[in-house]
């Protein structure tokens, strides 16, 4: 086909026909309200249509406000306060209209409504199935049905805006900049509810998406076109994620503006509004970012179980004697084409080769330890450098803390001290300085917990730190037993540190312990 020397391909004028007719059947309740009777006491003619489509707004006025619970009967009170001045009706005339306008967008029987079309391309008729609002929830002890915007209804009211659902979010996130840089920060606080509920949509639709994949996926023609349809949706997503990592630096940078200009400003709302702006628009970008890992995460696991399902069909369907056996041996096949034949049968060829590049990993350091091979990384090997250094420095404020206790016991000629009067011993010692610290105090909570320490350790029972520890403290204590028993009484040692009064026993030789 031409039209004056200029090729028109009839395929691309068809290409998404029937796309097109569904965007066109979304506007039809809107026209059979046009095409209904009704008039006021006065016999005015009412504008059904525009009430219609002013119904739509209520509903998503309400989406906005996180309403669940919309009714007919707030319906008629809306259309109440609208109408007032403009029609002579009465209460029943007004229950009337919203009840019309509720059956036409949605019908009593549940069922979507039908909008039927003759399709050029295939020659047959068409049906595209719309539904505008739906049930939300139902009071049994009212009796009273509550109502909410579908996706059809929310897809509406964004195409009497000319706006692309697909593309919702982006126009929102450019009408926001543009809002904010007037400095019209009450509009756009609105527009920020409307990018949330875009997300929201959005969620939907991927949840959706998820169980079509899943459900629809048959050939490899569907998978690739339902793979390319996911790689379009998290690039288009990836954008999105970067304008608001922008917006977000704008309304930071607007922020500090006008907090530097607050002075000079007699009106603080301002500040205010920009302030819940930037609250806002977090909780967008939370969720939104959520959307994008769902996004990944449905691109990597749908599409792999969706794969598999492919794959065991094939396999369920596979017949070897009719598929191989039989085409084998009843096609006269030369040697090649039979080698293709029985190539994916047969186990992939295996080499062992040795890379130059393991030359460049990552290495180790192998030793021999009573017979056991030991391999630690350099990284490992500085963990443990680090945790010896920690255990030595433990160990000696462990030597202090009980060289300081036997100077104590000598100083006030007894083998039993509370702590209080060991701290109040240190004032007057040359370990002055150590109940400033904090290792002070957790040496008396090893202390209390390893009690009674004895002058023999149990090998079995303690590792091998533990071990030097108490050989540290048995170095010490000569051949003498450690015995700490807890009281109810709490010392406040200073402003920073409090710990629990203790009564510190330094016993005989273990023997005597135990007679």
């Amino acid at each position: 086909m031409e039209s004056k020397g200029i090729p028109i391909e009839l395929n691309d004028i068809m290409s998404g026909f029937q796309e097109r007719m569904g965007k066109l059947a979304l506007f039809d309740p809107l026209f059979e309200l046009s095409r209904q009777r009704k008039t006021d006491r006065g016999g005015k003619q009412v504008a059904m249509m525009e009430l219609g489509l002013l119904t739509l707004l209520f509903f998503f006025e309400k989406k906005l406000m996180r309403s669940r619970k919309t009714s007919v009967k707030d319906l008629v009170g809306f259309l109440a306060a609208v109408l007032e001045d403009k029609y002579d009706l009465d209460q029943e005339e007004l229950d009337d209209i919203g009840r019309r306008i509720i059956h036409v967008f949605r019908p009593s029987s549940g069922r979507k409504r039908e909008f039927s079309f003759f399709h050029l391309g295939t020659g047959q008729e068409g049906v595209h199935y719309t539904s505008i609002l739906r049930t939300d929830s139902y009071d049994v002890a009212t009796n009273t049905q509550y109502y909410a915007l579908d996706e059809d209804g929310l897809e509406l009211v964004f195409a009497t805006k000319e706006f692309y659902l697909e593309f919702q979010l982006s126009i929102h996130q450019l009408l926001l900049r543009k809002q904010l840089e007037k400095g019209e920060f009450q509009g756009a606080l609105r527009q920020i509810d409307e990018m949330m509920i875009d997300v929201e949509t959005l969620q939907d639709r991927i949840v959706s998406l998820e169980h079509e994949i899943k459900r629809s996926i048959v050939s490899e023609e569907t998978f690739a076109r339902y793979r390319s349809l996911l790689e379009d949706i998290y690039l288009r997503l990836k954008r999105e994620n970067e304008e608001f990592n922008e917006l977000r630096d704008f309304v930071r940078e607007t922020k500090d503006r006008i907090y530097a200009e607050r002075e000079l400003m007699k009106n603080q709302r301002p500040y205010e509004f920009i302030v819940r702006i930037g609250i806002e628009l977090e909780k967008v970008h939370n969720e939104h970012t959520r959307l994008l890992q769902q996004s990944m995460e449905l691109e990597s696991s749908a599409l792999r179980a969706a794969k598999e399902s492919l794959y065991y069909t094939g396999m369920n369907a596979f017949n070897f004697e009719q598929d191989i056996a039989s085409f084998l041996f009843g096609t006269p096949l030369p040697i090649e084409a039979m080698k293709g034949v029985v190539a994916p049968f047969l186990h992939l060829e295996q080499v062992r080769v040795w890379s130059p590049l393991t030359v460049f990993a990552k290495q180790q350091l192998s030793g021999h330890d009573d017979g056991s091979v030991i391999e630690e990384s350099l990284l490992a090997l500085d963990e443990e450098e680090e945790n010896f250094s920690y255990l030595r420095k433990r160990k000696e404020r462990l030597v202090q803390v009980v060289e300081a206790l036997l100077r104590c016991y000598e100083k006030l000629n007894r083998d039993e001290v509370r702590l209080s009067e060991f701290i109040a011993y240190l004032d007057q010692d040359e370990a002055a300085d150590l109940k400033k610290e904090r290792d002070f105090y957790d040496c008396w909570i090893i202390l209390h917990q390893r009690s009674p320490i004895h002058p023999v350790m149990d090998e079995v029972k303690s590792g091998e730190s533990d071990q030097n520890l108490y050989e540290a403290i048995r170095s010490q204590l000569q051949g003498r037993t450690l015995i700490i028993q807890e009281t109810e009484c709490i010392l406040r040692v200073n402003e920073r540190y409090s710990i629990q009064e203790l009564i510190i026993r330094l016993g005989g030789d273990q023997d005597e312990l135990h007679r």
